[in-house]
């Protein structure tokens, strides 16, 4: 066998391969996994201490935390759109800001998590570089955040205007 024919058989093997995972990536395109993504309306927010504790959180922790996510474009594109979708619904089931005081929310330890840097996520921050705070930045956070999540038996929340006022 001559050295060029050798050549062959690793390379149409290769080509096989790499048509054959270009065809499951488009397939996996067509599956509905991943395709809710949306934004449900805003009803209560919590009683923020500052204007400037809101738009940190929005800013670092929103797109999971909150019915103000931004889709980013590959956010559409599987397999991330599944990673993506899922981890925005683990997130706003756990704590939802824009539902607050609707529905039971984690909101206990959101201090702790941020101070030990379990929140935001490590794979979160490249993609997500304004949710990367300085030292003096998430002092400040994090004391917004005790301020604002304090204790959980005080009524911490903030009625949003829905335009429906049919209760009266």
């Amino acid at each position: 066998m001559s050295q060029k024919s050798s050549l062959r058989l690793p390379v149409a093997a290769f080509s096989i391969l790499l048509l054959l995972l270009l065809g499951a990536f488009v397939l996996i395109q067509l599956l509905p996994i991943g395709k809710n993504q949306t934004n449900p309306p805003v009803i209560a927010e919590p009683n923020w201490d500052s204007p400037q504790t809101r738009q940190t959180f929005m800013q670092a922790c929103g797109d999971c935390h909150s019915n103000e996510t931004i889709w980013p474009w590959y956010s559409k594109i599987a397999p991330m759109s599944w990673l993506i979708t899922r981890d925005v619904n683990e997130g706003r089931q756990k704590l939802n800001v824009s539902e607050w005081r609707v529905r039971k929310n984690e909101a206990d330890d959101v201090v702790e998590v941020v101070q030990n840097g379990t929140m935001p996520p490590w794979f979160y921050l490249p993609l997500h570089p304004q949710a990367n705070l300085n030292p003096s930045q998430k002092q400040a956070f994090l004391n917004g955040l005790a301020a604002t999540f304090g204790s959980e038996n005080e009524p911490n929340s903030q009625k949003i205007e829905s335009g429906d006022d049919d209760n009266d």
